[in-house]
């Protein structure tokens, strides 16, 4: 596809897949980030930006000089987010549960907010908010990070119903378990938690699919790259698990 497509938390894991599955669609990509090292490390010809996404004057510095190079942007992927706190709801700090809703929620609405007007005198657009499983069924332990991915679909589909009179589509794509560095995190958190090895966990994450096994970041990217193209021109508002095929999301370790 051609195009200016923007993704956040985008020199890393999901984000840097989809930032190359963008770039060798023939899209212009744009980067932002928290990460200086990840973003120093992103192709030459990706535009990068060091970004707090929760920051509002941050974010609208960011498409202010978006603008003023690309003049437009065809494509947002609100895709940054961090995974929160692992502890029963009793045990979470308010300082942490904002944190969370903070970037993963309020970061997505920022977004969005300053990607539209972008979007909105070409009268097209696609809007795609990273949500998760976890915006589908709750998981146990993990109230921030649910509470906030639930509200991100309801933001998406919200979305949805606001642009599309404007040309503009707004899907949500919930990857379920992904391969990596922050997932790993999570299965180490949740082991010491429930005094269980590691690899149990993951075998229990595995087991509440049908496939039985997590995903791995190219699978989002190419949903991405579809959900932004011709191809799925009357696809809006929908929520679209990539996850394997969620069947218990929580499985009984």
């Amino acid at each position: 596809m051609s195009g200016r497509v923007l993704i956040t938390a985008g020199a890393s894991g999901v984000g840097r897949a989809m930032a190359k599955a963008f770039a060798d669609a023939g899209a212009q990509v744009w980067v932002a980030d928290m990460d200086p090292a990840a973003l120093a490390d992103c192709p030459a010809q990706w535009r990068k930006s060091r970004v707090d996404v929760s920051d509002e004057a941050a974010v609208a510095a960011m498409f202010a000089e978006l603008k003023e190079e690309w003049d437009g942007l065809d494509a947002l992927c609100a895709n940054a987010g961090i995974a929160g706190p692992t502890a029963a709801v009793e045990e979470v700090a308010l300082a942490d549960w904002r944190a969370c809703l903070s970037v993963n929620l309020e970061g997505a609405f920022l977004c969005s907010k300053y990607a539209v007007p972008l979007m909105k005198p070409h009268r097209k657009g696609v809007v795609l908010i990273t949500s998760s499983t976890a915006g589908q069924y709750g998981y146990p332990n993990r109230a921030p990070y649910a509470a906030a991915k639930w509200g991100m679909v309801g933001l998406g589909k919200t979305l949805a119903m606001e642009l599309g009179p404007y040309g503009i589509r707004c899907n949500v794509i919930c990857p379920g378990a992904v391969e990596g560095p922050r997932m790993e995190g999570v299965l180490q958190r949740e082991a010491a938690a429930k005094g269980m090895t590691r690899d149990q966990v993951y075998d229990g994450y595995a087991s509440g699919t049908s496939m039985g096994r997590f995903v791995e970041a190219q699978d989002i990217a190419n949903m991405a790259v579809f959900l932004a193209s011709d191809a799925a021109r009357l696809v809006s508002g929908q929520v679209i698990a990539v996850d394997g095929h969620t069947v218990n999301p929580d499985p009984k370790l």
